[in-house]
């Protein structure tokens, strides 16, 4: 038990925490569009930060029980932000920012993609990915916190609300007879 708590073990819980906020930091600072749906170049990235900090964060040991230590010093920081973020609003806005308007009533936010540095072809193939033809459709674009691209347009709208309220007339029909 004496060896869980010794020096070198110490030196790799302290370089877990070191690494694991740096990389939060690095995340938020370069944006949330790095977290959405992950291109070959994203995966490559992620793959290679994460090689390059194992040592970093092990140290010269590679042992078993010190990967180990590794492992679940990681998994307890992380349960416990998660708890910070959950628990405080201020908190979870200055780790994870907040959702970004980019078209509101079919009229693009200019300055919020810049700012989120999303291209027109790139907000254009996410209405499209949503049903949307054109962007003039859409009343609501956001940026989400977890880098994904919500729609809520006036077609799906129309779709939606059609088909039930036709359903709810045949049926009240089929009632009153």
């Amino acid at each position: 038990m004496n060896d869980l708590f010794s020096n070198n073990y110490l030196h790799i819980i302290v370089r877990c925490l070191a690494v694991y906020f740096f990389v939060i930091v690095a995340f938020r600072v370069f944006g949330k569009k790095e977290l959405a749906q992950l291109t070959v170049v994203d995966l490559v990235f992620i793959l290679l930060i994460s090689n390059s900090v194992q040592n970093a964060m092990v140290g010269p040991d590679t042992s078993l029980s010190g990967g180990i230590v590794a492992a679940v010093s990681l998994f307890v920081i992380n349960f416990i932000l998660k708890k910070i973020l959950y628990k405080s609003a201020r908190a979870n806005e200055l780790l994870q920012g907040k959702a970004v308007l980019l078209i509101y009533k079919g009229k693009m936010q200019y300055h919020n993609l810049e700012t989120a540095q999303i291209s027109i072809a790139e907000i254009e193939a996410a209405v499209r990915e949503h049903g949307v033809e054109d962007c003039s459709h859409v009343d609501l674009a956001m940026l989400e916190v977890d880098g994904n691209i919500s729609v809520v347009s006036d077609d799906f709208k129309k779709k939606s609300i059609q088909p039930s309220s036709h359903k709810r007339k045949h049926r009240l029909k089929g009632k009153i007879k």
